[in-house]
């Protein structure tokens, strides 16, 4: 029954994924949240299991996402690079503190992060694009702060990079791209992080390698690749701005339960 579970969820991240060009983390860490809750598993450690496991989720979603991307050669390789030193840093930091958070608060935080992208997906929000892009070490801040921010919700940053690019006057089908290919150091670093900082953890459940969670893992990745490429076939046949407001009320939604319920 679980294990259906983990296969229609991975099914359904691929899909939203695919439709509206956001990561399937801001599906999977909430849901994999209420499954374990079901399973039983503590409240000391479901949030920061959830997270890993959805990080973990992230590196093949992101692979394949990055490969498409790139036969098409839309992806600034060049920006990856100045990017990625931050991020992994950001990646890294973001997952201790997730760590030395209580799982109330961090559902709490996650909740805060889902109603900001309702919103800016609902009326759909777009920064003008009226900056450059910053020189020196000014990249890599920006990668620190994408970084940690991902790592800490579990997402592959994507609802983050792709604005950042266009207010810094990178090309859409660029941000879009580029932004795929940040998702990987991020999922890379966060995954490494969370599974040193609950090696040792207790009341894991069994089959936990750190905060990653393997039974859900790979229920995910068997059906999240397959279907995020029907979404994006999906997406240029539906209404995308119609698509994108319903969207928006399912993470209103999934915000709500976390910061009220």
């Amino acid at each position: 029954m679980i294990v259906v579970l983990y296969l229609i969820l991975g099914a359904a991240a691929g899909l939203i994924a695919g439709l509206f060009g956001v990561g399937g983390g801001l599906i999977i860490v909430p849901a994999l949240v209420f499954s374990f809750s079901f399973q039983g598993i503590s409240s000391e450690v479901l949030t920061q299991l959830a997270i890993g496991t959805s990080l973990a989720t992230i590196i093949f979603t992101s692979i394949s996402s990055i490969k498409t991307h790139h036969s098409k050669g839309a992806i600034d390789w060049a920006l990856v690079k100045r990017l990625t030193f931050g991020i992994v840093i950001g990646a890294v930091l973001g997952s201790i503190f997730a760590d030395y958070l209580p799982g109330e608060t961090l559902q709490m935080i996650i909740g805060i992060y889902a109603l900001t992208v309702a919103v800016q997906m609902g009326f759909d929000l777009k920064p003008k694009a009226e900056h450059d892009l910053p020189k020196g070490a000014g990249l890599s801040v920006a990668g620190g702060i994408i970084g940690a921010i991902s790592a800490l919700f579990g997402i592959g940053g994507g609802s983050l990079t792709v604005p950042y690019l266009s207010w810094c006057r990178v090309e859409m089908r660029n941000a879009v791209a580029t932004s795929s290919a940040c998702g990987l150091p991020i999922a890379v670093a966060g995954v490494c992080s969370y599974i040193v900082t609950g090696w040792n953890t207790p009341d894991l459940p069994e089959y936990s390698f750190g905060y990653i969670y393997l039974p859900a893992f790979l229920g995910i990745i068997m059906t999240s690749t397959i279907f995020a490429k029907q979404g994006a076939k999906l997406a240029h046949s539906l209404p995308s701005h119609i698509l994108k407001r319903y969207f928006a009320l399912l993470l209103l939604c999934v915000g709500s339960k976390f910061i009220f319920f």
